[in-house]
């Protein structure tokens, strides 16, 4: 369950705007950070720059000033030395000692002259022979057993020697570690809280779109007086539900108008056409000559294809406006089926047609019991119309994941290759039909408005196949009833 969840979660619309907003926001701040860090850092170079050059000139002032005796030494030493006090020790500096700061003078030959700090300076001189120091330009220097470089700056004097002043820059690179270390701290929180507030924020404004879709997708398959809610909030989602109840209005007022028109269409004709026909019977029965008869019972025919003409028209035009009026129940299409088989299996085996029947068992549909009759009856009326003698429907019924397949197939002469692709269009008939070309039509659109599919097409070893997909019943906890899993 909690893999579910997780799984939920990952793949909605509210974590993608999160991750790619955090991860915008993240890469926002370390470059932000890198700046700062370039800063402090070449601040802290700066100061360190400016202390080292203006002792250095310093103590090259003491050492030209000094007289070469036998207290030069000690004298310039010292000085270094109350130099090297107005820096901190350093963390891991030796007890007593500061070895943050070095003071080295180097003759003209290059050996050592003078030397302030921790140590005998032998590292530090060979670190300085190595290197290539300019004068007067702040360097840094590796000295072999120290783990952090020092800062150095030289001076030249007028008699060739060289002196040489040090800095560590251990108290530079831990400031540095500690302003890292804590931005990462800081930047993980502040990402982590602001991810699970974009996270949380969206996903409420999602939730509030879902319950707005799904309200629609209900009252477009159930009720058009409903309306979907939110509609009194003063955001972009309270805008998209107005707009959605405005548009539910419009659709509603037209479906109403649709209906009042088809219902009074039917009503204006139905009503002289059965009078007409109650003519028709009352001469009929009045005892008509025989060849007035055979005119009246044709005339009476006409008129029932005229009336079932009418109401497939008014049935398609309907349903091709999504405005069929569905009373849907829990229906079981195998005895549906089974119910059509046995009222047609007659006038099939009267014409030499066979019927032949592959069912699952029991699967229930949700649908509108009269139309989905309607729908057999219009398939099987279309195999007995235009297969001739002697061929053979075979009719299969089975579960296919979540929906219904019904497929029928014969072994007739199959669809016209001109009106293959316009099989399910209103008044489209092969050339020897005798319809009206409504049957496919009408079927098509009973399938669509109980969102299924209905394929139609020639098989490869003659004749025709229609497949029809409905969607199987769902329980109210969501799943698919027993006895489908069972027909399974």
């Amino acid at each position: 369950m909690f893999l579910g969840t997780a799984k939920s979660i990952v793949q909605s619309a509210a974590w993608r705007v999160s991750l790619w907003a955090t991860l915008a926001f993240a890469c926002g701040t370390m470059v932000v950070f890198v700046f700062l860090h370039q800063f402090v850092a070449g601040d802290i170079q700066r100061r360190t720059d400016a202390w080292l050059t203006g002792e250095v000139e310093v103590l090259a002032d003491v050492a030209k000033r000094t007289p070469k005796d036998y207290l030069y030494g000690r004298v310039v030493r010292e000085v270094a030395e109350l130099a090297s006090r107005e820096v901190p020790h350093k963390r891991g500096a030796k007890v007593g000692l500061n070895d943050s700061v070095f003071f080295l003078q180097t003759a003209g030959d290059g050996s050592l002259a003078l030397w302030a700090g921790a140590g005998d300076g032998g590292a530090h001189l060979r670190a300085v022979r190595n290197a290539r120091i300019v004068p007067d330009a702040p360097s840094n220097l590796r000295v072999s057993g120290f783990d952090t470089p020092f800062r150095v700056v030289s001076v030249r004097m007028e008699n060739g020697n060289n002196i040489y002043l040090g800095l560590s820059e251990r108290d530079e690179l831990r400031v540095l570690a500690k302003l890292r270390l804590r931005f990462i701290i800081l930047w993980l929180l502040i990402v982590l809280i602001g991810s699970t507030i974009v996270f949380y924020s969206t996903r409420q404004v999602l939730l509030h779109i879902r319950q707005i879709t799904d309200a629609a997708s209900r009252i477009g398959e159930a009720d058009l007086s409903s309306r979907v809610p939110g509609a009194r909030r003063n955001d972009e989602v309270g805008q998209l539900a107005r707009t959605l109840n405005r548009m539910l209005d419009r659709i509603e007022s037209s479906i109403r108008q649709l209906h009042t028109i088809t219902g009074s269409l039917a009503h204006d004709l139905r009503s002289p056409l059965t009078a007409v026909r109650a003519k028709l019977e009352m001469a009929l029965t009045a005892g008509a000559r025989d060849e007035e008869s055979e005119s009246i019972v044709s005339a009476i025919e006409d008129m029932d294809r005229l009336t079932e003409f009418l109401n497939k028209s008014l049935d398609v035009a309907e349903a091709k406006a999504n405005a069929l009026r569905l009373n849907r129940v829990a229906i079981d299409l195998d005895e549906i089926l089974r119910v059509m088989i046995d009222l047609y299996e007659p006038g099939m085996s009267e014409k030499g047609i066979q019927i032949d029947l592959a069912s699952a068992g029991t699967l229930h549909i949700n649908a509108d019991a009269a139309l989905i009759h309607r729908m057999m009856a219009n398939l099987f009326d279309n195999e007995l119309k235009h297969l001739p003698p002697s061929c053979t429907v075979k009719i299969s019924l089975r579960s296919s994941g979540e929906a219904a397949l019904l497929v029928i197939e014969d072994n007739g002469p199959g669809f016209d290759p001109e009106i293959s692709a316009r099989l399910f269009e209103g008044r489209v008939k092969g050339r020897n039909s005798k319809g009206h070309g409504l049957g496919l039509a009408f079927v098509e659109a009973v399938v669509r408005a109980h969102g299924g599919t209905l394929e139609a097409s020639n098989r490869r070893e003659g004749g025709a196949r229609l497949s029809v997909v409905l969607p199987l019943a769902v329980n109210s906890s969501g799943n698919l009833a027993p006895s489908l899993a069972q027909a399974s």
